[in-house]
């Protein structure tokens, strides 16, 4: 067994959490991770808003499409990435997968709720006081797990190829 490869493996999308608090030391630990990420050109174009404020996370959650559980979570990271760059989009996804992996390693689930293109992208940033010079790429709402549902997964060989695609 490989411990990497088993949190990838169970790591889950989150939505309804225990009302615990996410630890300091925690936190801290999964945005080193995230900061480890990949970039284009190592320019690391991200900004990253750790909000614990109830009021904050409501009104984050009140703006949102459909994710109104933001407003329960312990903790939600805002990820902004910085406009000019050609590769935010791809640098901050990697940045956002890199945080909800180290989170889970301390048994912290996550969900990933899109922020780039969004409607309530820029009234988020606005909400943060984040500089027009970045955009929301992604929020992160966390905490320790009331329940998770494990959702099936499309076998290997249904989404995979070698060499060159033929279809089934």
């Amino acid at each position: 067994m490989n411990v990497g490869t088993t949190i990838i493996k169970s790591r889950r999308s989150v939505r309804n959490f225990k009302e615990t608090r996410v630890p300091d030391e925690v936190v801290r630990d999964a945005l080193e991770c995230a900061r480890q990420a990949p970039t284009a050109m190592n320019l690391q174009p991200w900004l990253v808003g750790v909000i614990t404020d109830r009021e904050t996370l409501q009104k984050i959650a009140d703006l949102a499409d459909h994710e109104k559980f933001i407003g329960t979570a312990p903790v939600c990271f805002a990820v902004f990435g910085e406009r000019g760059q050609k590769y935010y989009l791809e640098d901050c996804s990697a940045f956002t997968m890199q945080l909800a992996l180290g989170l889970w390693s301390y048994g912290v689930g996550s969900c990933w709720v899109a922020g780039d293109k969004k409607p309530y992208a820029d009234v988020v940033r606005t909400l943060l006081q984040v500089p027009a010079t970045h955009t929301l790429v992604s929020l992160l709402p966390a905490g320790y797990p009331a329940e998770m549902a494990t959702p099936a997964k499309k076998e290997l060989g249904q989404i995979s190829f070698t060499n060159r695609y033929a279809p089934p």
